[in-house]
């Protein structure tokens, strides 16, 4: 329960702190929208755990359609849409990358519900899981980024591989599931989609994909800024952001 509720108190700090990201480098019209789909889908995931839906094997279609196919779909939108546009670009890279670095805290967790007994050792960084490098790596890349020792081409990279890193993760979860169990391991992967721990599909693992996905948008259009002639593209987002 002690182990539960500091889980908790993690999540809220994440809601809390990506609220706070919202206010601070939102353009105004989009602030307000930011932060109330930021508490939508936090409130989503807590549905979605607390109500037995992720953990319920015979749930059809499978409980991980709720969470995929919003995720897939918020991410095209931020990936194509002006509005994401505008977001990736008022947002410093430095800091998405940065705040990759919450995945070491999932890790910790993680390696404890293994020692608990409810959570395969592949899915820790004992195991298969290669994800506490992509957030021990996340601070240094920031600060490199921001003081230009590394170029938009390196933290391109860098976020192709976060997001490879998620899904090997993703992938692995899926198929220990319960519902689906096609990989065989030592002990239940139960905890995952129980609530609190639910709050890690639904919630942390999204967020963690928009993070490298408006980054990487952020980064392609300051690469396509650069070979427009007289910035046209950096005016053209401006005026956007201005309206």
């Amino acid at each position: 329960m002690q182990l539960n509720a500091v889980f908790l108190s993690f999540v809220a700090g994440v809601v809390l702190a990506a609220i706070a990201v919202a206010l601070r480098y939102s353009p105004a019209g989009y602030r307000a929208r930011s932060i109330a789909g930021i508490g939508a889908w936090a409130g989503f995931a807590a549905a979605l755990g607390a109500t037995g839906m992720l953990a319920n094997a015979t749930l059809r279609p499978p409980a991980v359609l709720y969470v995929f196919v919003p995720t897939v779909a918020l991410v095209v939108f931020l990936a194509r849409s002006r509005a994401g546009a505008v977001m990736a670009s008022s947002i410093p890279v430095a800091v998405l990358i940065g705040a990759e670095s919450l995945r070491i805290v999932v890790e910790f967790f993680l390696e404890r519900l293994w020692h608990a007994g409810q959570l395969p050792r592949m899915l820790t960084f004992h195991g298969a899981n290669f994800d506490i490098l992509i957030g021990l790596s996340a601070p240094v890349v920031a600060v490199l980024y921001a003081r230009h020792a590394i170029d938009a081409r390196a933290a391109l990279l860098w976020n192709v591989a976060g997001i490879a890193s998620l899904a090997n993760v993703v992938v692995r979860n899926v198929l220990t599931s319960p519902a689906i169990h096609l990989i065989p391991t030592e002990v239940p992967n139960s905890a995952i989609g129980s609530f609190p721990y639910s709050f890690i599909p639904a919630f942390i693992v999204p967020l963690a994909l928009v993070l490298h996905v408006l980054a990487i948008r952020s980064l392609s259009i300051a690469r396509n800024s650069v070979r427009e002639p007289n910035g046209a593209s950096s005016r053209h987002l401006a005026g956007s952001v201005a309206s």
